[in-house]
Protein backbone atom coordinates (compact mmCIF):
# COMPACT_ATOMS: atom_id res chain seq x y z
CA UNK A 1 0.00 0.00 0.00
CA UNK A 2 1.41 2.98 -0.95
CA UNK A 3 0.61 6.00 1.67
CA UNK A 4 0.27 10.03 0.48
CA UNK A 5 -1.55 13.07 0.65
CA UNK A 6 -3.00 13.95 -2.86
CA UNK A 7 -5.68 17.00 -3.62
CA UNK A 8 -8.84 16.04 -4.41
CA UNK A 9 -10.34 19.40 -6.07
CA UNK A 10 -9.06 22.02 -3.13
CA UNK A 11 -8.97 19.48 -0.07
CA UNK A 12 -5.80 17.69 0.81
CA UNK A 13 -7.02 14.24 1.21
CA UNK A 14 -4.74 11.73 3.04
CA UNK A 15 -4.94 8.61 0.94
CA UNK A 16 -3.25 4.43 0.41
CA UNK A 17 -3.60 2.81 -2.75
CA UNK A 18 -2.56 -0.70 -3.61
CA UNK A 19 -2.51 0.14 -6.86
CA UNK A 20 -2.59 -3.30 -8.64
CA UNK A 21 -5.54 -4.83 -10.07
CA UNK A 22 -8.04 -4.72 -12.94
CA UNK A 23 -10.98 -3.72 -10.37
CA UNK A 24 -11.12 -1.01 -7.88
CA UNK A 25 -12.82 -1.16 -4.23
CA UNK A 26 -12.89 1.93 -2.41
CA UNK A 27 -13.59 1.84 1.16
CA UNK A 28 -15.24 4.60 3.34
CA UNK A 29 -14.69 4.69 7.21
CA UNK A 30 -17.15 5.79 9.67
CA UNK A 31 -17.47 8.70 12.14
CA UNK A 32 -15.03 8.45 15.05
CA UNK A 33 -12.93 6.13 12.28
CA UNK A 34 -9.95 7.23 10.13
CA UNK A 35 -8.84 4.79 7.42
CA UNK A 36 -6.59 2.64 10.00
CA UNK A 37 -9.72 0.84 10.68
CA UNK A 38 -9.54 -1.21 7.24
CA UNK A 39 -6.10 -1.68 8.13
CA UNK A 40 -6.58 -5.43 8.79
CA UNK A 41 -9.02 -5.83 6.38
CA UNK A 42 -7.23 -4.70 3.33
CA UNK A 43 -5.64 -8.10 3.07
CA UNK A 44 -8.57 -9.76 2.35
CA UNK A 45 -8.86 -7.96 -0.74
CA UNK A 46 -5.34 -6.44 -2.60
CA UNK A 47 -5.06 -10.26 -3.94
CA UNK A 48 -7.81 -9.81 -6.33
CA UNK A 49 -8.74 -6.28 -6.35
CA UNK A 50 -7.10 -2.44 -6.33
CA UNK A 51 -7.95 -1.33 -2.79
CA UNK A 52 -8.32 2.42 -2.08
CA UNK A 53 -8.47 3.92 1.86
CA UNK A 54 -8.46 7.32 2.27
CA UNK A 55 -9.46 10.01 5.47
CA UNK A 56 -12.70 11.45 5.06
CA UNK A 57 -11.92 15.36 5.55
CA UNK A 58 -12.37 16.23 9.16
CA UNK A 59 -11.45 12.59 10.45
CA UNK A 60 -7.50 11.21 10.55
CA UNK A 61 -5.16 13.72 9.41
CA UNK A 62 -7.26 15.04 6.09
CA UNK A 63 -8.37 18.24 6.83
CA UNK A 64 -11.35 19.99 8.10
CA UNK A 65 -12.84 22.34 5.52
CA UNK A 66 -15.93 24.48 7.88
CA UNK A 67 -18.17 23.76 10.39
CA UNK A 68 -20.73 21.10 8.16
CA UNK A 69 -19.03 18.84 5.82
CA UNK A 70 -22.44 18.01 4.03
CA UNK A 71 -22.69 14.23 2.63
CA UNK A 72 -22.76 15.83 -0.96
CA UNK A 73 -19.30 17.74 -0.11
CA UNK A 74 -17.35 14.47 1.13
CA UNK A 75 -18.73 12.42 -2.05
CA UNK A 76 -17.95 15.17 -4.34
CA UNK A 77 -14.21 15.22 -2.31
CA UNK A 78 -13.73 11.13 -3.43
CA UNK A 79 -14.78 12.03 -6.63
CA UNK A 80 -11.88 14.34 -7.14
CA UNK A 81 -9.71 12.19 -5.27
CA UNK A 82 -10.52 9.07 -7.57
CA UNK A 83 -10.23 11.33 -10.72
CA UNK A 84 -6.57 12.34 -9.27
CA UNK A 85 -5.81 8.84 -9.13
CA UNK A 86 -6.82 8.05 -12.63
CA UNK A 87 -9.62 5.39 -10.99
CA UNK A 88 -12.89 5.65 -13.83
CA UNK A 89 -14.94 3.41 -11.80
CA UNK A 90 -14.76 1.62 -8.60
CA UNK A 91 -16.94 -0.41 -6.31
CA UNK A 92 -17.52 2.33 -2.95
CA UNK A 93 -17.66 0.45 0.04
CA UNK A 94 -18.97 2.51 2.96
CA UNK A 95 -19.23 1.63 6.61
CA UNK A 96 -21.86 3.43 8.80
CA UNK A 97 -21.11 7.18 8.08
CA UNK A 98 -18.90 5.90 4.87
CA UNK A 99 -22.17 4.57 3.88
CA UNK A 100 -24.41 7.91 3.83
CA UNK A 101 -21.20 9.77 1.51
CA UNK A 102 -21.57 6.64 -0.79
CA UNK A 103 -24.96 6.92 -1.40
CA UNK A 104 -24.40 10.43 -2.06
CA UNK A 105 -21.57 9.74 -4.20
CA UNK A 106 -24.15 7.05 -6.15
CA UNK A 107 -26.72 10.37 -6.29
CA UNK A 108 -24.02 12.34 -7.66
CA UNK A 109 -21.71 10.22 -9.61
CA UNK A 110 -23.18 6.79 -10.93
CA UNK A 111 -20.96 6.41 -14.05
CA UNK A 112 -18.10 6.33 -11.96
CA UNK A 113 -19.13 3.37 -10.26
CA UNK A 114 -19.34 -0.56 -10.92
CA UNK A 115 -20.99 -1.10 -7.58
CA UNK A 116 -22.47 0.51 -3.92
CA UNK A 117 -21.95 -1.34 -0.80
CA UNK A 118 -23.77 0.10 2.71
CA UNK A 119 -21.95 -1.64 5.33
CA UNK A 120 -23.76 -1.36 8.33
CA UNK A 121 -25.52 1.76 7.31
CA UNK A 122 -28.89 2.43 5.53
CA UNK A 123 -30.27 5.25 3.18
CA UNK A 124 -32.30 6.41 5.85
CA UNK A 125 -31.96 10.06 7.51
CA UNK A 126 -31.71 10.93 10.59
CA UNK A 127 -34.77 10.68 13.33
CA UNK A 128 -35.40 13.97 15.08
CA UNK A 129 -34.32 11.49 18.51
CA UNK A 130 -31.33 10.64 16.66
CA UNK A 131 -30.49 14.61 15.32
CA UNK A 132 -31.12 14.95 18.73
CA UNK A 133 -28.67 12.69 19.82
CA UNK A 134 -26.04 14.76 17.63
CA UNK A 135 -26.35 17.56 18.94
CA UNK A 136 -25.66 16.82 22.72
CA UNK A 137 -22.52 15.23 20.90
CA UNK A 138 -21.80 18.60 19.31
CA UNK A 139 -22.15 20.04 22.91
CA UNK A 140 -20.56 17.91 24.48
CA UNK A 141 -17.41 17.82 22.17
CA UNK A 142 -17.59 21.88 22.02
CA UNK A 143 -17.41 21.32 25.98
CA UNK A 144 -14.02 20.01 25.80
CA UNK A 145 -16.06 16.13 26.68
CA UNK A 146 -15.10 14.53 24.04
CA UNK A 147 -13.91 11.46 26.21
CA UNK A 148 -17.20 10.96 27.27
CA UNK A 149 -17.74 9.42 23.77
CA UNK A 150 -14.67 7.65 23.49
CA UNK A 151 -15.60 6.06 26.94
CA UNK A 152 -18.98 4.67 25.04
CA UNK A 153 -18.81 4.50 21.33
CA UNK A 154 -16.32 2.29 20.40
CA UNK A 155 -17.32 -0.57 22.39
CA UNK A 156 -20.65 -0.19 21.49
CA UNK A 157 -19.87 -0.99 17.66
CA UNK A 158 -19.33 -4.35 18.42
CA UNK A 159 -21.76 -7.45 19.32
CA UNK A 160 -22.11 -8.17 23.04
CA UNK A 161 -19.80 -11.83 22.78
CA UNK A 162 -17.06 -10.56 20.66
CA UNK A 163 -15.91 -7.45 23.03
CA UNK A 164 -13.56 -9.26 24.72
CA UNK A 165 -11.97 -11.06 21.70
CA UNK A 166 -11.96 -7.22 20.33
CA UNK A 167 -10.97 -5.62 22.70
CA UNK A 168 -7.25 -4.35 21.25
CA UNK A 169 -9.09 -3.04 18.38
CA UNK A 170 -11.71 -1.35 21.17
CA UNK A 171 -8.40 0.40 22.37
CA UNK A 172 -7.45 1.13 18.62
CA UNK A 173 -11.00 2.95 17.82
CA UNK A 174 -11.02 5.12 21.63
CA UNK A 175 -7.77 6.18 20.97
CA UNK A 176 -8.48 7.36 17.68
CA UNK A 177 -11.28 9.53 19.32
CA UNK A 178 -8.65 11.82 20.94
CA UNK A 179 -6.82 12.17 18.36
CA UNK A 180 -9.49 13.37 15.97
CA UNK A 181 -9.73 17.07 15.95
CA UNK A 182 -12.83 19.03 17.65
CA UNK A 183 -13.94 20.42 14.67
CA UNK A 184 -13.75 17.87 12.40
CA UNK A 185 -16.46 15.63 14.59
CA UNK A 186 -18.26 18.82 14.57
CA UNK A 187 -18.24 18.87 11.11
CA UNK A 188 -19.36 15.51 10.12
CA UNK A 189 -22.24 15.40 13.04
CA UNK A 190 -23.88 18.71 11.37
CA UNK A 191 -23.03 16.66 8.28
CA UNK A 192 -25.02 13.55 8.84
CA UNK A 193 -27.89 15.60 10.84
CA UNK A 194 -28.45 17.69 7.53
CA UNK A 195 -28.28 14.20 5.18
CA UNK A 196 -31.21 13.48 3.14
CA UNK A 197 -33.51 10.20 2.70
CA UNK A 198 -31.76 8.53 -0.01
CA UNK A 199 -34.48 5.46 -0.45
CA UNK A 200 -36.48 6.57 -3.75
CA UNK A 201 -32.74 7.48 -5.07
CA UNK A 202 -31.63 3.77 -4.09
CA UNK A 203 -34.49 2.57 -6.01
CA UNK A 204 -34.42 4.08 -8.74
CA UNK A 205 -30.57 3.63 -9.39
CA UNK A 206 -28.86 1.38 -12.29
CA UNK A 207 -26.04 0.57 -9.91
CA UNK A 208 -26.19 -2.68 -8.44
CA UNK A 209 -26.47 -2.04 -4.34
CA UNK A 210 -25.54 -4.84 -1.81
CA UNK A 211 -26.46 -4.57 1.75
CA UNK A 212 -23.82 -6.03 3.99
CA UNK A 213 -26.13 -6.21 7.84
CA UNK A 214 -24.95 -7.43 10.93
CA UNK A 215 -27.48 -9.37 12.93
CA UNK A 216 -26.13 -8.59 16.09
CA UNK A 217 -25.58 -4.26 15.12
CA UNK A 218 -26.82 -1.88 18.38
CA UNK A 219 -27.19 1.05 15.45
CA UNK A 220 -29.23 -0.61 13.59
CA UNK A 221 -31.50 -3.05 14.79
CA UNK A 222 -32.64 -5.53 13.40
CA UNK A 223 -35.85 -5.09 12.79
CA UNK A 224 -34.43 -1.76 11.41
CA UNK A 225 -32.65 -4.09 8.75
CA UNK A 226 -35.03 -6.02 8.01
CA UNK A 227 -37.51 -3.42 7.01
CA UNK A 228 -34.72 -1.85 5.49
CA UNK A 229 -34.06 -4.88 3.40
CA UNK A 230 -38.47 -5.56 2.38
CA UNK A 231 -37.96 -1.84 1.10
CA UNK A 232 -35.24 -2.39 -1.51
CA UNK A 233 -35.84 -5.45 -3.37
CA UNK A 234 -33.26 -4.39 -5.93
CA UNK A 235 -30.96 -4.82 -3.23
CA UNK A 236 -28.47 -7.79 -3.06
CA UNK A 237 -28.03 -8.76 1.15
CA UNK A 238 -25.54 -10.47 3.31
CA UNK A 239 -26.22 -10.86 6.65
CA UNK A 240 -23.61 -11.43 9.32
CA UNK A 241 -24.99 -13.80 11.87
CA UNK A 242 -22.47 -13.02 14.39
CA UNK A 243 -21.62 -9.24 13.79
CA UNK A 244 -22.29 -5.91 15.46
CA UNK A 245 -21.59 -3.06 13.89
CA UNK A 246 -18.39 -3.86 12.93
CA UNK A 247 -18.69 -6.45 11.03
CA UNK A 248 -15.22 -6.30 8.51
CA UNK A 249 -13.56 -6.77 11.75
CA UNK A 250 -15.91 -8.87 13.29
CA UNK A 251 -16.19 -11.60 10.51
CA UNK A 252 -13.92 -10.43 7.91
CA UNK A 253 -13.50 -13.59 5.96
CA UNK A 254 -17.42 -13.55 6.06
CA UNK A 255 -17.19 -9.94 4.61
CA UNK A 256 -14.34 -9.75 2.17
CA UNK A 257 -16.17 -12.95 0.72
CA UNK A 258 -19.47 -10.76 0.31
CA UNK A 259 -17.54 -8.19 -1.32
CA UNK A 260 -15.17 -10.15 -3.37
CA UNK A 261 -18.69 -11.91 -4.83
CA UNK A 262 -20.41 -8.90 -5.88
CA UNK A 263 -17.43 -7.20 -7.70
CA UNK A 264 -17.07 -10.37 -9.75
CA UNK A 265 -21.20 -10.25 -10.47
CA UNK A 266 -21.73 -6.41 -10.39
CA UNK A 267 -19.03 -6.24 -13.54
Amino acid sequence: MIEKFIMAGPTALHICDSQKGDHCIVLLHGYLESMLVWEDFIPYLYKEVRVVTLDLPGHGISVVQGEEHSMDFLADTVADALRALGIARCTLVGHSMGGYVALAFCERHPEMLDGVVLLSSTPNPDTPEKAENRRREIALVRAGKKELLARVAPAAGFAEENRDRMKDYIEDLTEQVFVTEDDGIVALLNGMIGRKDQNAMLRATKVPVLFILGRKDGYIPAEVAEKMVADHPEARVVWLENSGHMGFLEEPEATAQALLDFVRTAK
